[in-house]
């Protein structure tokens, strides 16, 4: 049984009293919560959201270096991520591979970086609205993730969460349907399966995408998806939570 996970992705928001107060009302609803919580504020305030959650909820980053150590300005490896007891990394999410430069490889490796230091990876895969458009969504959601899998065969896949996250849904209002939504996802556990084995069975596998209170208990009754990576709803926590009680 796949415990679900809902994960509130904050992105480059957040200051230290608004975070505080946002903590503290997520903590305050976590009652008739039957998931698991994950927060992912920027790296400036993983060590004070730490600190607020108190091991109630689990905190992660939002991404994280491909290198260890070294001269490379402005990063941050995932081993400094551990020494302060992040949990979790984003890795591979759109804005980074379109905004950032983050390619296959690089999220391959970046992968590796992470698994290495004891983390878990939550990779996040998706395609374009002219890729969906163009019917390329298995083979572009299929090509990102056989670079992560066979750059890391050894990893232990029962612990990653993987994150399908149709780009032209994210931050636009516009939602895959829960079929539309399923069909990816099985896709991808079909994908693990052929790759990896039983193991596809354990691996949680959340929907990214505008995700509100009013939609995510359709997408989440569906059989392969097992939570939620949100966006800016994360950011309020009346609707986080809404959102994680629709489980």
């Amino acid at each position: 049984m796949r415990k679900p996970l809902i994960a509130g992705n904050w992105k480059l928001n957040g200051n230290l009293v608004d975070n505080q107060a946002l903590v503290a009302s997520i903590l305050s609803g976590l009652d008739e919560v039957n998931a698991d919580l994950l927060l992912c504020p920027p790296a400036i305030y993983l060590q004070q959201v730490i600190e607020l959650a108190g091991g109630a909820v689990l905190v992660g980053a939002q991404d994280a270096a491909e290198q260890v150590s070294g001269a490379y300005t402005g990063e941050v490896s995932a081993q400094m991520l551990a020494d302060i007891a992040v949990k979790f990394v984003l890795l591979g999410h759109s804005e980074r591979r379109s905004l950032f430069g983050d390619t296959d490889t690089r999220v391959a490796n970046k992968f590796t970086q992470v698994v290495q230091a004891g983390l878990t990876p939550v990779l996040c895969l998706g395609e374009s609205l002219d890729e969906r458009e163009s019917k390329q969504t298995e083979l572009v959601v299929a090509r990102q993730l056989n670079a992560v899998i066979g750059a890391n065969p050894e990893a232990d896949w029962s612990t990653v969460v993987l994150a399908y996250e149709p780009v032209w849904a994210i931050g636009t209002g516009m939602t895959a349907s829960p079929a539309q939504a399923q069909e990816v996802h099985q896709f991808i556990r079909q994908l693990l399966q052929e790759k990896l084995g039983a193991v596809a069975d354990k691996v949680r596998i959340l929907y990214g995408g505008s995700v509100k209170p009013a939609n995510a208990a359709e997408l989440f009754a569906q059989t392969d998806i097992d939570g939620g990576l949100i966006g800016g709803a994360s950011l309020q926590a009346a609707d986080f939570l809404a959102i994680a009680k629709s489980i």
